[in-house]
């Protein structure tokens, strides 16, 4: 396993993360341990969870998991999306950052998280409300290291002005929807993150398993994919994306390789990114992967996989979660 440095921070993480929205869900709990213990045995230190992920259960199953093995991970959560139909049930304000990083600690049976992240930009609360509480969770030990997710590049440069104006902390990170079939982060937040030092954490890195190839039709979902258990993924799927998911299975076949591991590879590569987290419905899933951690793309090889993706730099994200 690799392990590339959190943006500009001190902290290492492994290249490969595991990512939980599925524990709780279409993972149940024992094939969920199952997951983590793999990860873990196999050099993934890096588990990202959410306080919405399965209503709350991801956490409270990974926190079961981790009994023993806490100091083994590297443990990033997030709050911010909404959470209830309270009007303080959601958000980045003060109130509901304190009290949902409570019950994330608690689901977690920990005193500390790694890595605590704003899950979205909040129209509705200042940026410095925000900053300065997550500056006093570092401050009391209860978190280490801040990071954001779904903000533009703008909400993010503005965050890291005011941190440094004040003197909190920053965020060291950023979670983004981005692979071959999403590159229009590269337009305006990859350029400002090499520039800051804030690291990238990519997610929907296999866009949603498109990228597996397992997808053929538009019309037939894969028994179990995510499109036969979520029906309103399959908006997602479109005839380019297909095309895209049968080149890289190509160039996949010709390195002797499967597609998820050439697109997590490619992406391990792309600069600023400091760890790909991928979701995993089985242990085998999660195994199956490990080999883009140690692949080496041959220039000739990323070039291709550029030029075969280079649409996608433009048009609309490929996900993209915000508070109306």
């Amino acid at each position: 396993m690799k392990y590339y440095r959190l943006g500009s921070s001190g902290l290492k993480i492994s290249a490969l993360g595991l990512g939980t929205n599925s524990f709780g869900g279409r993972a149940d709990e024992q094939t969920s341990t199952a997951i983590i213990h793999t990860a873990i045995e196999n050099g993934i230190t890096f588990i990202d969870t959410a306080n919405i992920y399965t209503h709350t259960e991801s956490e409270r199953i990974i926190g079961q998991a981790l009994e023993g093995k806490r100091h083994e991970v590297v443990l990033a959560t997030k709050a911010g999306l909404v959470k209830g139909e309270g009007p303080n049930q959601k958000g980045s304000s003060r109130y509901h950052l304190m009290q949902e990083l409570e019950n994330s600690l608690k689901r977690l049976r920990t005193d500390y998280v790694d890595l605590y992240q704003i899950h979205t930009f909040d129209p509705e609360t200042p940026l410095e409300e925000t900053l300065r509480a997550l500056d006093d969770m570092v401050r009391s030990g209860k978190v280490r290291y801040i990071g954001a997710s779904n903000y533009a590049a703008w909400e993010l440069m503005k965050a890291i002005g005011i941190s440094a104006k004040e003197g909190l902390n920053r965020y060291v990170s950023t979670q983004v929807s981005y692979s071959l079939a999403d590159r229009t982060p590269e337009r305006e937040l990859v350029p400002m993150c090499i520039d800051q030092g804030v690291g990238i954490i990519p997610y929907f890195p296999l866009a949603g398993g498109i990228l597996t190839g397992k997808y053929t039709s538009i019309e037939q979902a894969p028994a179990g994919s995510r499109a036969e258990k979520e029906p309103r993924f399959v908006k997602m799927l479109s005839p380019d994306k297909l095309d895209l998911s049968e080149q890289v299975g190509k160039l996949a076949g010709e390195l002797g390789v499967t597609s998820s591991v050439l697109s997590l590879a490619w992406l391990m590569h792309k600069p600023a990114v400091s760890s790909v987290i991928v979701g995993a419905t089985s242990a085998k899933q999660l195994t199956d992967n490990l080999q883009s951690a140690t692949l080496e793309l041959e220039e000739a090889s990323f070039a291709a996989l550029e030029n075969i993706s280079e649409k996608y730099r433009n048009g609309e994200p490929f996900a993209v979660y915000r508070l109306s």
